[in-house]
């Protein structure tokens, strides 16, 4: 098998060649790389080329590829029926797994994506609140649903659009503040405040790179929607699990009153949630007025093996070693000379290429795309495989080696500085 020659059979069949537009080159050059396994911290592409990878499937392997416990649970499940339509005993078992490790979710439903479950989150808020319109911010992305497009990052960042063809909304619906920007948000519920449904954040953004929430936003975001009626959502599908073994917003003492999970909850299977204040989810069909279903939801495969992983990360704590990992590694790089630095947060990582702090999506725009590019041959080249694009974060995983570690930071030298 070869890469290339699967990227020419792909793009006669498939748009573009792949079923995700970040999965595509665009942004970094050359083809797309096709993987035929992974174990561990190590992927296998189609020739047989091993590689490190610090992509992780955009952030559900936290640990690591084709983990032993996981993968049993998930064969042990499949063994006794892939789906059935039908209410499991495992549904429940696992949204009492997670209402007891996020406590401000008191009810909880499982679907089938990150899109689905803010999807549904917004059209919940918009039925308990009867009001339409919502804040988000310029460069978070929140899945592909109409509305939520507009001013979005991660692919449309990748492929230089702000919104997508085909999306029906109002456009005065959505406001689209900086991330970051508190004075920008107060001026919003100061004036459309009783219009206002919801206010939707990734409370660590991660779909502009990695931009950390600055000193007192979350809070003021918390604050605001409590002062207009408007219900504050955290995006968690990235960061829930990823810095603890619960919701970003726990371990920050902010309680939104709907949180959206994903990615590291599936284990690697297609899985989400959404959950929150009891009265509030008690708007949803069947005992309330707010309609979603789903053939697949609460598949008895993918809750096994993202039931599996939420115990092991309980029973493991990799969170510290993980912290420690990413400390290290962007200590190393951020010595380095140049237009470069590494924003860091415990196992989540973007290397930017301005040296400036990213607050928000104008900094993060202001980095040098060819660079990163550069950067992404470089290292690939030297055997790490990273998101393919600049606008996108790096995950390290708890099956990463501190060898792994050390031979990443020297290739990242190597590839920096041009030396090597």
């Amino acid at each position: 098998m070869d890469s290339k020659k699967l990227y020419q059979r792909a793009l006669n069949v498939i748009p573009g060649g792949v079923n995700s537009p970040v999965r595509a080159f665009n942004a970094v050059g050359g083809d797309p790389v096709y993987v035929s396994k992974g174990k561990g911290a190590r992927i296998t592409t189609a020739e047989g080329r091993e590689l490190i990878d610090f992509c992780g499937s955009w952030g559900p392997l936290i640990l690591g590829h084709a983990r032993d416990e996981v993968v049993e649970a998930a064969c042990a499940a499949a063994r006794d029926g892939m789906s059935f339509g039908i209410n499991t005993p495992r549904e429940v078992e696992f949204a009492e797994l997670l209402c007891a490790q996020v406590p401000s979710m008191e009810q909880v439903r499982l679907v089938n994506s990150g899109t689905e479950a803010v999807m549904t989150a917004l059209r919940l808020a918009r039925g308990f609140t009867g009001r339409r319109r919502i804040i988000k911010f310029v460069g978070g992305y929140h899945g592909h649903s109409d509305g939520l497009l507009v001013g979005a990052g991660s692919g449309l960042l990748t492929g230089g659009i702000s919104s997508s063809a085909g999306v029906h909304i109002n456009e005065g619906d959505v406001f689209l503040p900086a991330y970051n920007d508190k004075e920008a948000v107060s001026r919003i519920v100061k004036e459309y405040g009783d219009e206002l449904a919801a206010i939707i954040v990734e409370p660590v953004a991660g779909n502009m790179g990695l931009v950390l929430p600055q000193d007192g936003f979350l809070e003021h975001l918390r604050s605001e929607a409590d002062r207009c009626g408007a219900l504050l959502i955290f995006d968690e599908v990235i960061t829930g699990f990823r810095f603890g073994p619960t919701s970003y917003g726990t371990l920050q003492g902010i309680a939104p009153d709907l949180t959206c999970l994903g990615k590291i909850i599936g284990g690697g299977m297609p899985l989400a949630a959404f959950g929150g204040r009891r009265d509030v989810m008690q708007r949803l069909a069947p005992v309330g007025d707010v309609y979603q279903a789903g053939t697949l939801s609460g598949n008895p495969v993918a809750v096994a093996a993202g039931m599996k992983t939420v115990e092991l990360l309980i029973k493991e704590n990799p969170y510290p070693r993980l912290a420690d990992a990413g400390a290290q590694l962007s200590a190393v790089l951020n010595e380095l000379p140049g237009e470069f630095h590494v924003a860091q947060l415990g196992g989540v990582f973007t290397p930017f290429f301005r040296r400036a702090p990213v607050r928000n999506l104008d900094d993060a725009k202001r980095c040098d795309t060819t660079a990163y590019a550069r950067f992404f041959n470089g290292m690939l080249e030297r055997g790490f495989y990273l998101p393919p694009a600049q606008f996108e974060a790096a995950f390290i995983s708890a099956a990463h080696t501190p060898d792994d570690l050390s031979q990443f930071t020297a290739a990242a030298c190597s590839v920096l500085t041009g030396k090597g």
